[in-house]
């Protein structure tokens, strides 16, 4: 029986149900409280909070399928495996069961036929902790494996890069075990193993057994509560339960395949076209979940507007590679809508906005490339030659493909110094990972005083906006540093001077109230009923936390919150920008006293 999306959705769910799991839905592609990141990365970084103590309205197992966009492996995208957006299902204990149980249920999950997918227990490689100075080797985890049925040749001791799991420098971390599907390929080498990279061993699922806080010297201290992380990629899993050659020939690939072999009109394509044309495949999907998302992001040159212009322009790019001169893009778009729109209903709620927006980067993109081609054919003609460097500024200024810049100088009996191109290409790409690991540097969650405070402040700046200049104005994102926040919301204009000093008077006189700051459990009807706010167009579980500041504020949020307003300080509007027709930022700090 071959094994569809909905089919592996729902016997993972139901499987875990039943084993006392809470189900919640999956959050938002954009992270509401972790500035650290641009998306959703992994299925836990919803959970951070509840990770880090707070008690989860819906209790302490937990299960969901959520969509996650990640870029780390974006190079490797065109291989039968990598992906930047994908679907990642995952159950969780939040000091609830430990190794042993939850090894149990992966077991049976992975090998049962009747409820979850029949696997042979000899097609299934298991990697452990291998252990260091600080952490012996996890016999724990290694030896349950064993008394299931796994042989210690299937059992691989991999070191700390390999399998070991943390939320960033500092904070919950601990050992983890991947679970790999021997594909049945021929070994790479003597050394072939799990995690080698030569795709025989396709990993779908990995436990974390966050077990540690590590403080900023490096010490580890045992945790109070240990929790379980776990995660499956659902296209891989998908891959290996069909026995297809890549998660592209799985049903969330195929029809989009196939609408780009009817567009290029290749149908026995080479290597390099098939790669092309999966990189097309991914990075479409992932821009359409990206655009979709209810926080009306667009393509643009920073931040997340970037990751989606590149992945628009890559896909692009490619496209010029196999041939195609008319816009395509938009053609490819309504089967991410018929193959997602069932799971993901933002997808047709802004159907429009995805289409419009990249009918517009295609357009913009395509002007662009035409800019690169007459600056090729003037350097040509002013220099004689086109250099590795010029083949770089015009890749990297212009988006310009190599490829069609080492057709030209070919045409006019050049070549270009290709090792050349690489270095400069390799020094970017080395100075963008180097900032990605910045950005990531301060872990998943900054639950600091001062941010804590901010986050507080956000709250009450929104509710100002509510009562002075009207219910329409929804918060449609947010982003909190220690130094200041930042609030999106639905509005086509700027404040006015009035307005805004209307709104700070306002939110410094609850503050000077010291009013006091207090959640209450409750179900999303409930939670409407009183009036609470609901923001992002998240799908709220079974319970909701609603977290009150005295009696003018009321909204659905999972934290941190201070204990009173008279802990805030000054409030103060310092900038504010309109970002899109109808999307305005607004910047606040709080001014602490002497």
């Amino acid at each position: 029986m071959r094994m569809t999306a909905s089919e592996l959705r729902k016997r993972y769910i139901q499987f875990f149900k039943e084993k006392d799991h809470a189900v919640i839905p999956s959050a938002s592609l954009i992270p509401q409280l972790d500035p650290t990141v641009l998306f959703m990365s992994a299925g836990m970084q919803p959970l951070v909070p509840f990770l880090l103590g707070q008690p989860h309205p819906q209790g302490t197992r937990l299960v969901n399928v959520q969509k996650c966009i990640r870029t780390d492996d974006i190079d490797e995208v065109g291989d039968t495996f990598h992906l930047t957006f994908f679907e990642m299902l995952g159950n969780w204990s939040l000091g609830d069961y430990w190794k042993r149980e939850a090894i149990e249920m992966a077991m049976e999950f992975l090998t049962n036929p009747k409820t979850g997918l029949g696997l042979k227990k000899q097609i299934l490689h298991i990697t452990v902790f291998e252990g260091d100075d600080q952490v012996p080797f996890d016999e724990e985890a290694a030896s349950v494996w064993e008394e299931l049925g796994i042989s210690r040749d299937q059992i691989h001791p991999l070191p700390y890069k390999d399998n070991w799991w943390a939320l960033g420098d500092t904070g919950p971390q601990g050992p983890d075990t991947e679970i790999f599907v021997d594909i049945g390929t021929p070994l790479c080498s003597d050394e072939c193993r799990p995690g080698c990279g030569c795709e025989k061993f396709v990993e779908i699922w990995n436990l974390v057994f966050m077990s540690y806080d590590r403080s900023e010297d490096g010490t580890l201290t045992p945790l109070e509560k240990k929790n379980i992380d776990t995660g499956m990629g659902l296209e891989r899993a998908l891959q290996v339960l069909n026995k297809l050659p890549s998660v592209f020939e799985t049903g969330v690939f195929k029809p989009i395949m196939d609408k780009i072999r009817e567009i290029t009109k290749i149908s026995d394509s080479t290597p390099e076209q098939m790669r092309s044309m999966r990189i097309i495949a991914d990075h479409i999907r992932s821009a359409v979940m990206a655009l979709a998302d209810d926080q009306g992001l667009v393509p643009s040159n920073v931040e997340r507007g970037y990751v989606i212009r590149r992945l628009l322009r890559v896909a692009i790019r490619q496209g010029l590679q196999l041939g195609i001169e008319d816009y395509f893009l938009k053609q490819i778009v309504p089967e991410v809508f018929d193959i997602l729109g069932k799971e993901y209903d933002e997808l047709l709620r802004n159907k429009t906005h995805v289409l419009n927006e990249i009918e517009k980067e295609e357009k913009r993109f395509r002007t662009t490339v035409r800019r690169g081609l007459r600056i090729a054919e003037r350097t040509l003609k002013e220099k004689g030659i086109l250099t590795g460097k010029d083949a770089f500024m015009l890749f990297a200024t212009y988006g310009f493909p190599i490829e069609m810049t080492v057709q030209i100088a070919e045409e006019n009996g050049q070549k270009v110094d290709l090792d050349e191109f690489r270095k400069e290409f390799e020094k970017h790409q080395q100075i963008s990972r180097d900032a990605t690991q910045h950005r990531f540097t301060s872990g998943l969650a900054d639950h600091s005083e001062e941010v804590i405070q901010l986050h507080t402040a956000t709250h009450l700046l929104h509710t100002a906006l509510h009562r002075f200049i009207g219910s329409s104005v929804y918060q449609k994102g947010s982003n909190i540093t220690k130094e200041r926040l930042r609030l999106d919301v639905q509005l086509n204009r700027k404040l006015t001077p009035e307005e805004l000093q209307q709104i700070e008077e306002w939110v410094n006189k609850i503050i000077q109230r010291d009013l006091p700051v207090t959640f209450e459990t409750m179900t999303p009807e409930e939670a409407q009923k009183q009036g609470a706010l609901g923001f992002f167009g998240e799908k709220y579980g079974e319970h909701v936390k609603v977290y009150s500041v005295g009696d003018v504020s009321k909204e659905i949020c999972s934290g941190p919150h201070v204990e009173n307003t008279g802990l805030l300080g000054t409030f103060r509007v310092v900038k504010q920008k309109r970002i899109g027709a109808d999307t305005l930022r607004l910047r606040a700090v709080l001014e602490q006293k002497d």
